[in-house]
């Protein structure tokens, strides 16, 4: 008979804790081994104890300043970085694309929304631990629309804009170098976070250098 797989829960809601692991004990070949309640100690245990697969909360409330990361973005990247890697599934309230992609980018195997069906977070789970990809329906959806109908391109002056302000410029220096106000910059910094999909500065720039419509160095 195989053995279940052994996961670790990583959560810092004991109440989402208990319910996930309710759940996933429910199946025969899955097996709640430990729970982590911030992403520092969930890489520890991790270390520690080696599950098959951790579900990992994208946010977390607690765990800022006690050293290590401070979200599940962070320790997918140290458990990812690890040899042998560790196959993390999030498991999230957030749907919005740019929460998918950096969390995949970070090496996330899998990103499944908590109020989805818990078919959806099996299949996750299992097809992880077996090497593949495990994404709700919703996510995928989303992410296959974004390649069927891309944002549109940034025009010139927005690049100019996105250009510097990846160089650290202030809204007030990026208009005097573009002879613009202030407030045209600003318009000009909301079209690109909408056309990008991002919601600040950095996810701006690193947005658009993933997309190639920008090259730094």
């Amino acid at each position: 008979m195989t053995s279940p797989l052994r996961l670790l829960i990583a959560d810092d809601h004991a109440v989402v804790r208990a319910g996930l692991r309710a759940l996933l004990e429910g199946e025969a070949d899955l097996s709640v081994i430990a729970e982590a309640a911030d992403p520092a100690e969930a890489v520890r245990l991790t270390m520690a104890l080696a599950p098959d697969v951790v579900l990992m909360d994208l946010r977390f409330d607690s765990g800022a300043g006690r050293g290590g990361p401070v979200d599940g973005v962070e320790a997918v990247r140290a458990l990812t970085a690890g040899a042998p890697a560790v196959p993390v599934v999030m498991l999230t309230s957030y749907s919005g694309r740019a929460h998918v992609v950096r969390a995949l980018e970070a090496g996330a195997r899998g990103y499944v929304l908590k109020a989805g069906p818990p078919e959806d977070l099996f299949q996750a789970v299992r097809g992880a631990a077996g090497g593949g990809m495990g994404l709700a329906p919703e996510v995928v959806g989303d992410l296959v629309g974004q390649v069927v109908s891309p944002a549109k391109e940034l025009t010139q002056r927005e690049r100019e804009v996105v250009r510097l302000m990846a160089d650290g410029r202030s809204n007030r220096s990026i208009a005097e170098s573009l002879y613009l106000s202030e407030a045209t910059v600003k318009t000009h910094l909301v079209r690109v976070y909408r056309k990008l999909g991002v919601d600040n500065r950095v996810a701006a720039v690193s947005e658009a250098v993933r997309r190639g419509l920008l090259e730094l160095g």
